[in-house]
């Protein structure tokens, strides 16, 4: 089974959001691990539209990349163009994607879905990529 890191900036939405997707559809597939360059908490606007799809991730916690080791990920994957930020060993692994997706901080609600919908599509892909 391959692991897998979604990390961004606190770990708050984008990262939170692809965990969830991966959990799911990854199931029997892959380990889903995210994180963040520090953590926060999850935003509550991530886990309504998560909810509309069908995926609760209001148990999911906001962790700092720093809990984590490198070498236990066969991914890596930024959701938000923070991977020029990234310790050397997370860029270095297997797989590595930056996959530069818009700020949701202080966005409406139709964004959160648009970005949702986006993640969901990448994650469907990663999972083939990885199985």
């Amino acid at each position: 089974m391959k692991h897998v890191m979604f990390v961004c900036k606190k770990n708050s939405c984008r990262s939170q959001m692809a965990e969830g997707f991966a959990r799911k559809l990854g199931e029997g597939k892959v380990a889903v691990t995210s994180s963040g360059l520090e953590a926060s908490e999850v935003n509550p606007k991530a886990v309504e539209v998560m909810a509309e799809v069908g995926i609760d991730i209001s148990e999911q916690t906001s962790k700092p990349l720093s809990d984590f080791n490198p070498q236990d990920y066969n991914a890596v994957i930024s959701l938000c163009e923070c991977g020029v930020n990234l310790p050397k060993p997370w860029v270095l692994r297997e797989i590595f994607q930056d996959w530069q997706l818009d700020d949701l901080a202080g966005e409406p609600i139709e964004t959160f879905r648009r970005v949702r919908d986006e993640i969901k599509q990448r994650v469907v892909k990663l999972i083939d990529e990885l199985s």
